[in-house]
């Protein structure tokens, strides 16, 4: 599944299962609808294994970077870790995929321009505790990697947003057929993008 041109791009946008539980789904919506994206497909979905662990899938250097980071935060903080970076990104995909299984999400294809870029600021930092106020996960969550460690889960951060165009179109593919997605105007989508628009009287 293509994420289409850079005025129509595509992402993925996942409901977790603890924004479900607290009732969050509806003022998660409205953000992105605010911001001017499109939702051109939605659906309920409650993953299986097999899912979770398909839309955690990480290459070696995916596994690399994601390891190192950790590292950093790890070292910034005053703290060791004692896994390699691979070590600590299969530690997280494992966790990442339990939590995702534990209930219900709401999975969205989302449209617009620069809409991965768009949708990860909306959505902010992965650590609740770092994200930008104003953002979902800093107004809605307080939780943090440091507490969420301790505790040997994943982050409870309400929401999964894809990171960028490869991730974005290999995350698609685990959730939605072709068939699901729909191409649609919107009235917006003449005052966003149209050169026409400024010209009616």
């Amino acid at each position: 599944m293509s994420v289409k041109t850079k005025s129509h791009e595509r992402t993925l946008i996942l409901v977790k299962p603890d924004a479900i539980q607290r009732g969050l789904s509806g003022e998660i919506l409205t953000r992105f609808e605010r911001k001017g994206l499109k939702i051109v497909a939605m659906k309920m979905v409650w993953p299986t294994t097999e899912q979770a662990e398909q839309h955690y899938w990480w290459s070696e250097e995916e596994k690399m970077n994601t390891g190192n980071r950790t590292l950093e935060i790890y070292k910034a903080k005053g703290l060791e870790m004692s896994r390699t970076p691979i070590e600590q990104a299969e530690y997280i995909q494992e966790k990442l995929a339990k939590f995702l299984v534990v209930g219900p999400v709401i999975a969205m294809v989302i449209e617009g321009a620069h809409a991965i870029e768009h949708v990860r600021k909306v959505v902010g930092h992965g650590s609740p505790l770092q994200a930008d106020v104003g953002t979902i996960r800093a107004d809605f969550t307080i939780d943090s990697y440091l507490i969420a460690d301790e505790g040997d889960r994943a982050a409870r951060n309400l929401v999964h947003a894809s990171s960028s165009v490869g991730e974005a179109e290999r995350e698609l593919k685990v959730w939605f057929t072709e068939e699901e997605v729909f191409d649609y105007d919107l009235a917006i989508d003449q005052i966003l993008y149209s050169k026409d628009w400024e010209t009616q009287k």
